[in-house]
């Protein structure tokens, strides 16, 4: 259909899609009606299709915008652990639609991980990369997700994730997260957004994003530190992971301009 003067979203869901029951308009879902004009970007919706990889790519340009789904879909994130933290960043980033994980993890799912990390009971026992799959899989199946079954330490990070655009850090042991930080200032030239003092479930409001050097953001109070009584909890460690997730999201819409 040609656009011309008056045409509306009602004249073009009666021509293309009678039965949506959903309407994103620029970005925005709508329910009235709206005039359309040149260059708007509308996609039609009808509850409970599941859509292919064409038409959830055009769902995400419409509800995300084409700035934004240009600058993440072509990119690279490493992930390095994939516990509270990790499994939390890996499912936003699936949600935006960047093209490609790289997820790195030894361990395995345990019980007691449930209480803050995304996994399921079910889950016990598997890798935590690939139980992490399955469940980015599930969100998003058009992603690319490469998962690496290894202890991340100085002699395999510029390997594992040579190729990132932006890296992660989320582990929980103090220690691992230094090596990594140095290492990757060192030897790789992707930015990297760390996590220091999310435990307990005081003072959330600190929880912040710093940038202590080049190529370094910190994001947490930097000061809780996890001990008896004061534990990382699902809430204040879901506050940090999607900050972080939030500065990815950043980093790539700058390196896009």
């Amino acid at each position: 259909m040609a656009w011309k003067p008056g045409l509306n979203l009602a004249a073009l869901r009666a021509r293309f899609k009678p039965e949506a029951d959903i309407t994103v308009y620029n970005g925005f879902p709508v329910s009235g009606d709206v005039d359309v004009e040149p260059g708007d970007r509308i996609y039609l919706i009808r509850r409970g299709e599941i859509p292919d990889a064409d038409e959830m790519r055009r769902v995400m340009i419409a509800r995300h915008s084409p700035d934004v789904y240009d600058a993440v879909h072509a990119r690279t994130v490493g992930i390095a652990g994939a516990g509270g933290l990790g499994s939390a960043v890996a499912i936003a980033l699936a949600r935006l639609f960047v093209g490609r994980l790289i997820i790195a993890d030894f361990d395995v799912v345990e019980p007691s991980n449930l209480n803050r990390q995304q996994y399921f009971v079910n889950q016990v026992g598997m890798p935590k990369v690939e139980a992490l799959r399955s469940n980015l899989e599930k969100i998003n199946p058009y992603i690319r997700i490469d998962t690496v079954e290894e202890r991340v330490n100085g002699h395999n990070i510029a390997r594992i994730f040579k190729d990132c655009d932006v890296l992660a850090e989320c582990f929980d042991d103090p220690e691992a997260k230094s090596e990594l930080v140095e290492v990757a200032l060192s030897r790789l030239t992707a930015p990297i957004v760390a996590v220091s003092g999310i435990a307990g479930y005081s003072d959330i409001g600190k929880v912040v994003c710093r940038q202590p050097m080049n190529r370094l953001y910190v994001i947490g109070d930097g000061e809780s530190a996890a001990c008896a009584g004061h534990g990382l909890m699902a809430p204040k460690v879901g506050v940090a992971a999607h900050l972080q997730a939030n500065k990815i999201l950043e980093l790539l819409l700058e390196r896009a301009r």
